[in-house]
């Protein structure tokens, strides 16, 4: 948080709230941490949809992260439209491994995970709205 509000007179979009960024990057690395590891416990053929959508959810989160750590490049349209991405995979991620989670504790935390991540990128999309209406 510190290095982000360092480089904050940096932003391209200003009136950015960089402690809803900050959130939203924590609950992007929280996401990716329960997707890999949930990703990688999968087993058979039962569980190649789940085992895809964790991996490729952990993809974008990380993907997510690195876009908000490189606040002079930020493009509030390539933003909104990574952040709606976002929601809607980490929807569907939530969603198939929810099918398993009375068998895996792996799937059940993952899709919490899944929850909180696009919980956070919807706050950080109505946020960055406001600062667009704004300006």
């Amino acid at each position: 948080m510190q290095m982000m509000q360092m480089h904050e007179k940096d932003m391209s979009m200003m009136g950015m709230d960089m402690a809803m960024m900050q959130e939203c990057m924590e609950a992007c690395s929280a996401c990716e941490q329960a997707c890999t590891m949930c990703s990688n416990s999968m087993t058979g053929e039962s569980m190649a949809t789940c085992m895809g959508r964790c991996a490729n959810t952990a993809d974008m989160t990380n993907t997510m992260m690195r876009l908000m750590m490189r606040p002079n490049g930020m493009h509030k349209e390539s933003m909104m439209a990574m952040l709606q991405a976002m929601i809607t995979m980490c929807g569907a991620c939530a969603e198939e491994c929810m099918t398993h989670a009375a068998m895996s504790d792996d799937c059940r935390m993952c899709a919490e995970a899944c929850r909180q991540c696009a919980m956070a990128c919807q706050k950080m999309m109505d946020s960055m709205m406001g600062s667009m209406a704004g300006s």
